[in-house]
């Protein structure tokens, strides 16, 4: 499968993709992607490569195969919209660089892709390393049951606002940023799914918690916009190329845009970066052997000193635990595309303005896809396993021009901060802790409550 075969000069098909089972009157399929989202897209690749499903009103094009995932991630036939994108532009407004399309988005890219480069995060790795070992320490003073969900959001929105916007002022900030994003992606995901429009505007209580904490979180980044211009500092982070970028006529950008940038930095990767690091103390819990794995790796490759940065790139093992907890727990685990053309995939017709959605969940455990698919296999991502494969079904940082720009930095905090705690702790669950998934519009574990266990 290539992009070119799903080009309008390619397009020959006119069959209709099946519809999916199990429709209700009003809500559609809707329901189902409330009430099991993650067993529904599992299966639907048993009906076929591409299936229509009813969103409400909508009819949505469900794309199962890894080939044609990757064809509509890389082809400029479909675009960053649909039911998803939809539901977050509450929270990152429409100028900011996960939401743009077109010549805004490449502009954006090229602003922000310098500190993500591979040789830029070398710098940011003092930061993780800090942070990793106060995560640590801290556990070891409160020695009782920890609140994972609050420990992962906090290490997450500390060492992205660190790196990136350096200064203190966000540690006052760190807690409200976590409790307002809680809130606002269970919010946007029923949106998605269910999208009764008007009805969200009506002033119950779960409308009103939700309008609260988007209010608040706008308020906060323009508190960090304001400080920053203030104290008249211009340390080299992502923040002070945000305020110096240029237009494409040479101008300052906009405030809007500004502002709509910082929430895209502070928020999706706070959030997809927390579930990860919730999601690996879960695997870390119920498969104790892994730690025990990594903590002699570790320590094979650190001796007695701390773990630091320029320790990752030796600590393969470690890595492919983050990796396979990629593939099994992907924090974004919906995605959502439109078509701006008239195309042909997977042999099906789809008609411009169609909106698709895919499932790198479903993609990634697709027994089509891999050997013994539901297991927690860290070796399967070893070079001479992990050739086999097939493309796309594998990309938790997405591909293309829509790639994640932080896909590196992400990886080398993952790996830092399990190698520090795996190293330090084994953990077990406490008596309320409740690891069954959380669905929103990220993945994570429902409520992880854990005890640390000195080695």
């Amino acid at each position: 499968m290539t992009v070119e075969s799903v080009r309008p000069k390619d397009t020959t098909a006119t069959a209709e993709p099946p519809v999916a089972g199990g429709a209700v009157p009003l809500l559609g399929h809707g329901w189902r992607l409330v009430r099991d989202p993650l067993a529904f897209l599992s299966q639907l690749r048993d009906h076929g490569d591409v299936v229509r499903l009813k969103l409400g009103p909508k009819t949505v094009y469900a794309v199962t195969t890894p080939a044609l995932t990757g064809a509509v991630a890389l082809s400029p036939d479909y675009i960053i919209a649909g039911p998803l994108w939809e539901s977050l532009e509450s929270l990152l407004g429409k100028e900011g660089v996960a939401t743009a399309n077109g010549t805004l988005h490449r502009r954006q890219r090229r602003t922000i892709q310098p500190a993500f480069r591979l040789d830029a995060i070398p710098a940011y790795g003092p930061v993780m390393a800090e942070e990793a070992r106060a995560l640590v320490e801290r556990w070891r003073a409160a020695a009782g049951v920890l609140d994972i969900t609050y420990e992962s959001f906090r290490v997450a929105v500390r060492v992205a606002a660190r790196c990136l916007m350096r200064g203190s002022y966000m540690d006052a900030r760190a807690d409200r940023i976590c409790a307002d994003l809680t809130t606002l992606f269970a919010g946007m995901y029923q949106r998605m799914v269910v999208p009764l429009g008007p009805l969200y505007k009506v002033p119950l209580p779960s409308n009103r918690e939700f309008n609260r904490a988007l209010a608040d979180l706008h308020v906060l980044v323009d508190e960090i916009v304001a400080d920053r211009r203030a104290g008249g500092q211009k340390p080299n982070d992502l923040l002070t190329a945000l305020l110096e970028a240029k237009d494409d006529n040479g101008d300052p950008i906009g405030e809007q845009e500004i502002h709509d940038q910082v929430i895209a930095i502070l928020t999706p990767g706070a959030e997809t970066v927390g579930s990860t690091v919730m999601s690996l103390l879960l695997v870390l819990t119920e498969h104790p052997e892994l730690g025990d794995k990594i903590r002699d790796e570790v320590e094979s490759v650190v001796g007695d000193r701390p773990v630091a940065f320029d320790d990752v790139r030796k600590l393969t093992y470690t890595a492919n635990v983050v990796t396979e907890t990629l593939r099994l727990y992907p924090a974004v685990w919906i995605l959502t595309r439109r078509a701006v053309a008239d195309t042909e995939l997977g042999g099906y017709r789809i008609p411009k303005g169609a909106d698709l959605i895919y499932s790198p969940y479903a993609i990634q455990r697709d027994r089509r896809s891999y050997e013994r698919n539901e297991d927690f296999d860290p070796d399967r991502w070893l070079p001479e396993r992990s050739k086999d494969v097939p493309k796309y079904a594998m990309s938790p940082f997405s591909v293309g021009n829509r790639k994640c720009p932080s896909d590196h930095f992400s990886m080398a905090e993952l790996t830092l901060i399990t190698a520090v705690v795996a190293h330090a702790y084994r953990f077990e669950h406490a008596p309320d802790s409740d690891p069954r998934p959380r669905i929103g519009i990220t993945l994570r574990p429902r409520r992880l409550m854990l005890r640390a266990l000195p080695r």
